[in-house]
């Protein structure tokens, strides 16, 4: 099995489709080793942003990162998630402003078809004025997903002929040398994002 899979089998759940998934809680973690290092989860990717301009993992070296993938259309847990993620890094902020701003929070589409540059960064711009929007070409994110071990996939077709997206549900903190550190309980909330951001952005 890829080993970006056991890595996410062993730290917390990648659950298919919008949908809750279970808590991942990081405080049952040994207190100074990163739950997710060492694990084979990153990597270069080149994707674009909502002013066209082209950006990779290097674009955010020396920065924290907070890496989530969904899609605007999504009718639940991507807002919900990208709103936790930026109300917590806002929190993070009110305790620790030179800290939270080393963390950049990135939310890359898995839908390209649908959220172009410019329509993803206007969903992003509502959650955090820092949180930046990636799309890109079908292989680009393709590249980009499988890297972070994200699945994601075309659903079923809504009424007036649209479709939902399945997709896994992991929000990473990768170090400023794009390693993973520790996954970020989004589904449980701004305070635990901030718990967790607290814990292990240094």
């Amino acid at each position: 099995m890829n080993r970006r899979f056991l890595a996410i089998l062993a730290f917390g759940p990648a659950l298919a489709g919008c949908q809750s998934p279970a808590s991942t809680n990081t405080s049952t973690t040994a207190a100074d080793t990163p739950p997710l290092a060492g694990a084979a989860i990153g990597g270069p990717f080149a994707l674009t942003d909502a002013k066209g301009r082209t950006v990779t993992d290097r674009s955010f070296a020396g920065q924290w990162r907070i890496m989530y993938f969904g899609y605007s259309f999504c009718p639940d847990v991507c807002p919900t998630d990208a709103q936790a993620i930026g109300a917590g890094l806002r929190r993070f902020a009110e305790r620790d402003p030179y800290r939270a701003a080393r963390v950049v929070p990135i939310f890359v589409t898995i839908d390209p078809a649908r959220d172009t540059p410019a329509v993803l960064g206007r969903f992003v711009a509502a959650f955090h004025p820092r949180m930046v929007g990636l799309s890109g070409s079908t292989d680009a994110v393709a590249r980009a997903e499988k890297a972070f071990a994200v699945y994601a996939r075309r659903g079923e077709t809504t009424p007036g002929g649209g479709y939902m997206m399945d997709h896994s549900r992991q929000t990473y903190l990768m170090d400023p040398d794009n390693k993973p550190v520790a996954l970020i309980p989004a589904d449980e909330g701004p305070t635990a994002v901030a718990d967790a951001l607290a814990r292990w952005v240094k």
